[in-house]
C-alpha cells in the first residue's frame, strides 16, 4: 500500500501501488486521518496472498548532506552478531531487547570485551565512579578498535558520579563487616590507610542536619546504625543492623521513616562529572547517563553544553533514582533522550515493595513518550559469584521484558563477577523466551491513544508508523526496514513494539549508534541517495546477496521521501514487494 501525503493540499489518503494492486488494479485501503487510523485487516485479507513472510520497510526523513559511507561489501555495513544472528534464525525469532554491560576488572581486556560483543552486548557502560579516566581512555579505545576491525556494533555509554554521599575508598579488603552493638566514627576529615573502626564520607557536610536518634543506612540495607553522638562535623554511631561495607558504599539518614538530608543542595553535576563529561566528548561516546536527576534543568542544561561542543550527536540518559525524580518523572522524560531505571538506589529511597510497579510506570511512560528505558541493577546479582541465577532473578528480568523495557542492563555480574559471560548468556535466553511468549499478546501492544507530534507532518509521520506497525502484526511479516537519518522513525516503529525486527539503514554512525538502544531495532550503514526506490532495491538486494532473504518472501515498505527534481511533491507510502 502507499499512503501519499500532498503538502500543498495538507491533506493525506492511502492508495495501492505495484505489488499491492489486485489483479485489477483495483485501489483498497483505509483513511489516514479521523476517528482511529487503525488499518482495516479485512481490507488487506486477500489482496497479499504472496505475503506469507514479509519486511515493513520505513522511508527517510530529509536525504540532504548524504556522505559515501565505506565497508567490506562497499555500501552496506552489517555488524557480525546480527548478520550471524540474521542467517541461523527466522527474521522473527530475532531477540529485541538490547542488553547492556558494566565494565570492570573482569572484563576490560580486548578478549573478554570481544566475548561479549559476541554474546550480545550491544551497549558497553562505563562507570565514572570507579577507576583513573586513562583506564576509561583504554576500555573506550578497545571497543572502537573492536568495532573497526572486527565488525561489530557496540555503542559506549558513560555514567556519572553524581552529588552522592559515600564512604571514601581507602583501599582497604574489598569488604569490612560491622558488628551488632559496635562503635563507629564517621567523618569527613582526610586520613590516609585504613582506621579501625572509622570510616571518611566523601563530603564535608555530610551531617548536616543531622540529629541524634537518626538512623544511618549503609548501600540501602547492607547495613544499619544509630547516630549516637555527634562531634562536631563528626557522628558517633552504633551499629543495630549489622553487616558489611563494600568499597564506596552510599550512605543515607532516616528519622520517623523518612529520607533526610538527601544531596545536601548539592548541584546534579559536580566539577568532577564536567571533567568526566569532557573527556566522554573527546573520546566520541554515544550516551551520557546522568546520576540523581531530580528535575529536567540538569538534562536541558547538559544537552544545551553537549550541542556546542561536539559535531557527533551524543544522547543523554536521565537515572531515575530518587523520590523526587519520581515526582518530576515526565517532565525529566520528556527532556531526555532515554531513561535508566536505577533500582538500587531507587530501593532506598521508597518502599522495597513498590519497586516493581514503579519501575512498569517509568517503562510505560517512556513509551509514551518516545523514549528508550534501561532497566538496571541486580538483575542477575547472585552470579556475581555464582555461575547459576536464582530462579526468582530470571523471573525478574522475564518482567522487564514483558513490560516490554528497551534494554537490560549488568551491573557488578559483568564488572567485577566471576561469571559475566554467563550472566550475559542468561540475560539473552531469558529475554528471548520471553519474547517469544509474548508475541501472541502483542497485537494490545501498539500505542494509538498517545499522540506526540504537533505540526501535521510530524502526526502524519507518527499515524504511518502506527499503522505500519499493525499490519506488520496482522500480516506475519519477518522483518521492518526504516531508512533514516536521525533515527525518528525507527524510533516511532520501536514504541509500537512489533512482532518482526526493524532493521534501520542509515548514513550516519551516530544516528545507528543511538539506535542500539532502541527495543527492536538493528541499525546498518548503507549509502543512501534520494533516490526511495533505488535505496529499497539496493538494501534488499545486498541482504539477498548476504543470503538473509529467501526466494517469496515479501517486503512491506514504508518510504519517507523528500522532495526532488525527480519526484517534486514529498510523499510518504506503504508498499508490499515480493523478494524474487
Amino acid at each position: 500500500m502507499e499512503i501519499v501525503r500532498d503538502l500543498s493540499l495538507m491533506c493525506g489518503r492511502i492508495i495501492t501501488k505495484n505489488s499491492c494492486l489486485d489483479s485489477k488494479n483495483r485501489v483498497f485501503g483505509a483513511p489516514l486521518f479521523g476517528g482511529g487510523s487503525r488499518c482495516d485487516e479485512g481490507k488487506f485479507k486477500g489482496k497479499v496472498g504472496f505475503g506469507v513472510r514479509a519486511a515493513v520497510q520505513v522511508g527517510v526523513e530529509g536525504s540532504e548532506g548524504l556522505r559515501e559511507l565505506k565497508s567490506s561489501s562497499g555500501v552496506l555495513e552489517f555488524d557480525v552478531v546480527s548478520e550471524g544472528d540474521l542467517r541461523e534464525k527466522e527474521f522473527s525469532r530475532m531477540r529485541k531487547t538490547k542488553l547492556v554491560c558494566t565494565i570492570g576488572p573482569a572484563c576490560c581486556s580486548s578478549e573478554e570485551l570481544e566475548k561479549l560483543a559476541l554474546g550480545g552486548m550491544n551497549v558497553a557502560r562505563l562507570n565514572m565512579c570507579h577507576n583513573a579516566r586513562a583506564w576509561h581512555r583504554d576500555v573506550i579505545r578497545k571497543i572502537k578498535r573492536l568495532n573497526d576491525a572486527k565488525g561489530f556494533c557496540v555503542s559506549v555509554m558513560i555514567d556519572t558520579e553524581g552529588t552522592q554521599i559515600h564512604v571514601v575508598d581507602h583501599g582497604a579488603p574489598s569488604s569490612v563487616k560491622a558488628e551488632d552493638g559496635s562503635i563507629w566514627l564517621f567523618t569527613a576529615q582526610k586520613f590516609d590507610g585504613s582506621r579501625p573502626f572509622t570510616v571518611q564520607a566523601n563530603y564535608e557536610g555530610f551531617s548536616e542536619g543531622i540529629e541524634v536518634g537518626d538512623e544511618l543506612v549503609i548501600d540501602g540495607g547492607m547495613a544499619g546504625f544509630e547516630v549516637i553522638e555527634k562531634i562536631g562535623s563528626d557522628l558517633r554511631c552504633k551499629c543495630r543492623d549489622p553487616g558489611l561495607f563494600l568499597p564506596r558504599a552510599k550512605l543515607s539518614f532516616w528519622r520517623d521513616g523518612k529520607l533526610v538530608g538527601r544531596n545536601y543542595g548539592l548541584p546534579t553535576l559536580s566539577t568532577k562529572d564536567w571533567a568526566d563529561i569532557e573527556f566522554g566528548v573527546s573520546e566520541g561516546v554515544d550516551f551520557i547517563a546522568m546520576s540523581f536527576v531530580n528535575d529536567s534543568g540538569p538534562v536541558r542544561h547538559l544537552k544545551n553544553y553537549l550541542s556546542t561542543k561536539s559535531s557527533k550527536s551524543t544522547r543523554v540518559l536521565a537515572k531515575i533514582e530518587s523520590l523526587e525524580s519520581l515526582q518530576k518523572l515526565e517532565e525529566i522524560i520528556e527532556a531526555s533522550d532515554g531513561i535508566m531505571v536505577a533500582r538500587g538506589d531507587l530501593g532506598v529511597e521508597i518502599p522495597l515493595e513498590q519497586i516493581p510497579t514503579v519501575q512498569e510506570e517509568i517503562i510505560n511512560v517512556c513509551r509514551k513518550l518516545n523514549k528508550p528505558v534501561i532497566v538496571a541493577s541486580q538483575l542477575l546479582e547472585s552470579m556475581v559469584e555464582y555461575p547459576i541465577p536464582t530462579r526468582a532473578e530470571v523471573a525478574d528480568v522475564s518482567e522487564a521484558v514483558r513490560q516490554y523495557a528497551d534494554a537490560l542492563m549488568l551491573s557488578g555480574e559483568s564488572a567485577i563477577g566471576l561469571y559475566g559471560q554467563k550472566a550475559l548468556s542468561v540475560l539473552r535466553m531469558s529475554s528471548s523466551r520471553m519474547e517469544t511468549q509474548g508475541r501472541e499478546d502483542n497485537q494490545q501492544s501498539l500505542v494509538h491513544s498517545y499522540q506526540l507530534g504537533a505540526s501535521l507532518p510530524d502526526r502524519i509521520a507518527e499515524q504511518i508508523c502506527n499503522c505500519a506497525a499493525e499490519m506488520a502484526n496482522k500480516l506475519g511479516v519477518d522483518a521492518i526496514f526504516v531508512y533514516t537519518k536521525h533515527g525518528h522513525m525507527a524510533s516511532l516503529l520501536s514504541r509500537n513494539r512489533p512482532n518482526p525486527p526493524i532493521i534501520a539503514f542509515t548514513n550516519k554512525d551516530s544516528t545507528r549508534m543511538a539506535l542500539n538502544l532502541q527495543w527492536g531495532v538493528i541499525p546498518l550503514l548503507l549509502d543512501l541517495s534520494d533516490d526511495m526506490e533505488a535505496n529499497i532495491s539496493k538494501s534488499i538486494d545486498l541482504i539477498k546477496l548476504r543470503g538473509m532473504f529467501r526466494e517469496g518472501d515479501a517486503v512491506l515498505v514504508v518510504s519517507d521521501v523528500a522532495s526532488t527534481r525527480a519526484t517534486p511533491m514529498a510523499f510518504q507510502s506503504i508498499q508490499v514487494k515480493t523478494i524474487h
